[in-house]
């Protein structure tokens, strides 16, 4: 009995054939057997799930590095969980996205040395286990590139089978200039093998090693790992910079058809185990490049929202939400199984790429100087003319909300992440967001990386002297995210398949839309201010009453009234 169905087998054989050729038929034999050894490891609820169980309203994922609260006595995870349901996050958070967990090399966990084991100060897969009985998890996939110091490397440098072919060899003179950079590091690093000095593809940085798809055993590895983070029940896949995957000189080496495939086959493959797992693309990228990752619903089911978290913070920055108006009105949501992963803020900075096209050249050149005058930095990227241009913000959301009024500050900062947690698509909340983080110069100063700025570590004590005070800022962002949150997910019109229609209220200063629940039967109007004004919003019945879900305020007139940078969830 094969481990796949007709169908599914057919499937998988067209698009190995696509891919790899004459070695499609045998590669699909070993790919049934991958799926025989997993099937029996992989959780009775994770094989159970359907399409119609992927997400609800209460589907809320936060984002967090594993020993982002420390302890010195305590594995990470462990210190972790701990923190999570001292301070009932399980009462409203549904998911934990872990970024990298395993051993590295650098850029906080993106060079992975091994992606099977669980670094030694976080804990082991027990941990995660551990976790996952308060919380479905997410796991994050390096895909693209591996550690230069992975076992997998050793081997290349000793000319070892099969790893001589893991990785990409090129010729330094060899013509690149068409090759997409998102970075201004060398694309090509240089190393001395037993063979003599090799230049060997690595996008990133020099000590992050790009993997080379076009070989038939590094896609059986890479499928081995996907199905063994099924099989210790992760419920969402993130796909790290999977849009540089496929490598084809005298291309831009982005997005090309055989990275599309290589991902739908994943899906093939998780489908045929655990068809609830949820493959999310990682594509910071302008928008129509980005939403390409749906393919014709054979491929993601969720995607990075990346424009949302650059145009909300435009809108607030010039008190002028029209641009992203105009983007939410034009913006076509996927079918039922797929969905918008919405956020403002990751590990990462706030990519400007995904603004091409909606914002100007000189918009987000002034966005960027706004940036810097907020205590933040840019990171650049070098074009294929040789200059460069904004890759992306570098700031904590919480930072980049400054205002002279902390009242105001708080007030502004929680509205942009209610804007976020009411759009349509599954809401992914930064740890550093969920409890006000300002920037980090000083950690920033310490690595010389301009992403450190967000990416502070705490030990269990600071984090817990920080939100003990009550009338902290921080403690004062905690408490009211855990509030919204927990409204949030009463709310059937927030569920990720939800209806969401753009209100006409030509009013650059506010924006509002209407959500509505799968089934019809509830609606909630959410209305935003983004100026210091107060406004009067023009709502189209004078005659049901409606509550607002945050601040408890009734009304049944003709209009109903925004203070500064208020944002209402109207019922």
């Amino acid at each position: 009995m094969t481990s796949v169905s007709k169908e599914t087998g057919a499937a998988i054989l067209k698009r190995l054939d696509f891919l790899y050729g004459q070695r499609a038929a045998d590669l699909l034999t070993k790919i049934e057997q991958l799926l025989e050894k997993h099937r029996a490891k992989i959780p009775e609820h994770s094989a159970a799930h359907s399409e119609n169980q992927l997400w609800d309203e209460s589907t809320v994922v936060l984002i967090t590095y594993g020993d982002q609260v420390q302890d010195a006595t305590t594995p990470a995870l462990r210190t972790l969980r701990n923190f999570l349901i001292e301070y009932q996050l399980d009462r409203a958070l549904d998911t934990i996205h872990l970024l990298p967990i395993f051993p590295y090399s650098s850029d906080d966990g993106f060079s992975v040395i091994d992606y099977r084991m669980i670094r030694e100060d976080l804990g082991d897969w027990n941990d995660v286990a551990h976790l996952r009985t308060k919380f479905s998890i997410a796991v994050d996939f390096v895909i693209n590139h591996c550690s230069k110091e992975s076992s997998w490397f050793a081997g290349f440098l000793n000319g070892e089978k099969p790893y001589t072919d893991f990785f990409i060899e090129v010729d330094p003179q060899t013509d690149l200039s068409r090759v997409t950079r998102p970075r201004t590091s060398p694309l090509l690093t240089p190393v001395q093998t037993n063979r003599g000095q090799r230049y060997v593809w690595s996008t990133f940085s020099a000590d992050q090693m790009d993997l080379n798809f076009s070989s038939g055993e590094l896609l059986l590895e890479m499928l081995d790992i996907l199905l063994f983070y099924v099989s210790q029940g992760a419920k969402i896949i993130r796909l790290d910079a999977i849009g540089f995957l496929w490598k084809q000189i005298g291309t831009s080496c982005m997005h090309l058809p055989q990275t599309h495939e290589i991902i739908k086959l994943m899906r093939d493959v998780v489908d045929a185990v655990a068809p609830g797992t949820i493959l999310l693309t990682e594509t910071n990228v302008p928008h129509q490049e980005n939403i390409s990752y749906f393919g014709a619903g054979d491929e993601a089911r969720a995607v990075y929202q990346f424009s949302l978290a650059p145009l909300l913070l435009d809108a607030y920055f010039r008190s002028d939400a029209s641009l992203l108006q105009r983007w939410l009105d034009e913006l076509e949501y996927p079918e039922a199984g797929m969905t918008f992963f919405n956020f403002t803020a990751s590990h990462d900075g706030i990519g400007v790429r995904p603004l091409e096209g909606i914002v100007s050249s000189e918009g987000i050149d002034a966005m960027a100087q706004k940036v810097i005058e907020l205590g933040g930095c840019v990171s650049w990227r070098k074009k294929p003319d040789g200059s460069r241009s904004p890759y992306e913000l570098n700031i904590t959301y919480f930072s980049a909300m400054h205002d002279v009024d902390p009242t105001l500050h708080i007030r502004k900062f929680l509205a942009s992440q209610a804007f976020m947690l009411a759009l349509r698509g599954i809401p992914g909340v930064y740890f550093h967001s969920l409890i006000g983080t300002e920037n980090d110069r000083e950690g920033m100063e310490q690595t010389g990386h301009a992403r450190s700025i967000n990416r502070q570590k705490f030990s269990s004590d600071e984090i817990r002297q920080r939100l003990a005070a009550a009338e902290s800022k921080q403690r004062i962002v905690f408490d009211q995210y855990r509030r919204l949150l927990a409204i949030r997910r009463q709310q059937k019109a927030f569920h990720p398949d939800g209806g969401q229609r753009i209100l006409p209220l030509h009013d650059p200063r506010i924006l509002g839309f209407e959500r509505t629940s799968p089934d019809k039967s509830e609606q909630i109007f959410v209305l935003a201010n983004f100026s210091e004004d107060e406004v009067l919003v023009p709502l189209s019945s004078g005659t049901t009453e409606l509550r607002d879900l945050l601040s408890g305020k009734r009304t049944t007139g003709s209009h109903y009234q925004l203070a500064a940078y208020e944002i209402a969830w109207l019922s």
